[in-house]
């Protein structure tokens, strides 16, 4: 019973998560493809995208899992980095940046995967440091 209840809380919790990324990636004006890239699923998997829109549960997939963690603490470095500017907090997952070889944050996730995702992270915990 007690085992039963935590998976169904567990699941309430990645759907909540789904709802999150997917608001977030709307929010960012990505196109699918780019969605997703950055949850590390292939382009032929629209229909989990499209699930996660409509608020079902993240699948209970580690990579999947720590994926949306990281885009949701980016999310996060960006409101604190552009307190005032929310357009720009969104805007900038899509701007080409110096830092990245004029390349967007978001490019750099798809052609780096995993270690882009990192990487885009990691500057912003930079950045909000400095």
């Amino acid at each position: 019973m007690l085992a039963t209840q935590h998976f169904e809380e567990r699941k309430a919790d990645r759907a909540e998560l789904a709802k999150m990324v997917t608001t977030l990636f709307t929010h960012w004006a990505l196109s699918t493809e780019d969605q997703l890239a950055l949850l590390g699923l292939s382009t032929g998997n629209r229909a989990a995208l499209s699930r996660y829109r409509k608020g079902e549960p993240l699948a209970p997939n580690r990579d999947l899992m720590e994926r949306v963690g990281i885009l949701l603490g980016i999310h996060k470095s960006l409101r604190l980095l552009f307190p005032h500017n929310r357009d720009r907090a969104y805007a900038w997952m899509t701007q080409r940046n110096k830092a990245f070889d004029g390349m967007t944050p978001a490019d750099v996730i798809k052609e780096r995967g995993f270690p882009g995702l990192l990487m885009v992270r990691a500057y912003l915990d930079r950045a909000r440091g400095q």
